[in-house]
């Protein structure tokens, strides 16, 4: 099959090593010259261009911008497309995207790859990123059955975890897992770097290992990437904080009032229920 990849970062270079790795025919479109010759030169596409009038002869479309170039690049995109052209992204919010893009585009599966690193750009795709990687799809009931199809044919192959669900309870259960801890990783920094005493700010520099590197890694990410999490999901995201924060004033009170027996029924419930996310 021949597959089309519009953003040649870590995903969309990711989804071309694995999608070529299986015997597809994988063309991609960058905004920068030099990107489409690093995605050829490492195997990720057959071809590519700066140009989405590559796309013209493909199958079916990976979407892989930032959300928020998404609708222009669908607007843009749309006059070079074959009618029966099949068009999916990986962008992590799905209400606003499905709202936006499914009227100007049929054929259109809201996508997520649960799936990345700390690392960005065509240099940091993996083949094998999404081997047991959860893969969600959004389809609503406007979505053409053989879209939905084409798309799971697709990505299943990569060793992915498949998933259904509607584009709001998608956005609703990655605010809890992926942006609130976002949010407040990088509130973790903000509170740290706001210590008085340049001595105990320089103390807890040279202290800071393991813990501190677990906690803040996701706080400490791309910025772009943050501030889209939050605007395109602002509903849910806001609502999840707004719950952490009650539970942040929980621990504050139990800590002041020194009732360390409730602050420890607390953190045994939540070292149990810590399994539950992470063997999902």
């Amino acid at each position: 099959m021949k597959i089309g990849i519009i953003g040649l970062g870590l995903i969309g270079g990711s989804l071309g090593l694995g999608l070529r790795s299986l015997g597809h025919t994988v063309l991609g479109v960058s905004r920068q010259a030099q990107t489409c010759q690093r995605a050829i030169a490492r195997g990720a596409v057959d071809d590519a261009s700066v140009s989405l009038a590559l796309m013209q002869t493909v199958d079916a479309i990976f979407l892989c911008t930032p959300l928020a170039a998404m609708e222009a690049t669908v607007v843009e995109l749309v006059p070079y497309l074959a009618t029966d052209t099949v068009l999916t992204d990986v962008g992590s919010v799905k209400g606003w995207v499905v709202e936006t893009i499914a009227p100007l585009w049929s054929n259109f599966v809201g996508g997520h790859p649960m799936a990345g690193t700390a690392e960005s750009g065509i240099e940091a795709a993996q083949q094998d990123l999404f081997i047991n990687a959860a893969y969600v799809l959004t389809p609503t009931d406007a979505t053409p059955a053989r879209a939905i199809q084409l798309i799971e044919d697709l990505v299943r192959p990569l060793q992915t975890r498949l998933y259904h669900c509607t584009p709001n309870d998608h956005d609703r259960a990655v605010a809890w897992i992926s942006h609130l801890p976002v949010m407040t990783s990088a509130s973790l920094i903000a509170a740290c770097i706001g210590e008085a005493d340049p001595a105990v700010l320089g103390l807890a520099y040279a202290l800071a290992s393991s813990g501190f590197r677990d906690t803040s890694r996701v706080g400490g990410g791309n910025p772009e990437l943050g501030v889209m999490m939050a605007r395109y999901n602002q509903a849910a995201l806001t609502r999840s904080l707004h719950a952490y924060r009650n539970h942040l004033n929980q621990i504050i009170t139990q800590i002041e009032q020194a009732d360390w027996q409730s602050l420890e029924t607390s953190l045994i419930e939540t070292q149990q229920a810590r399994s539950e996310f992470l063997e999902g």
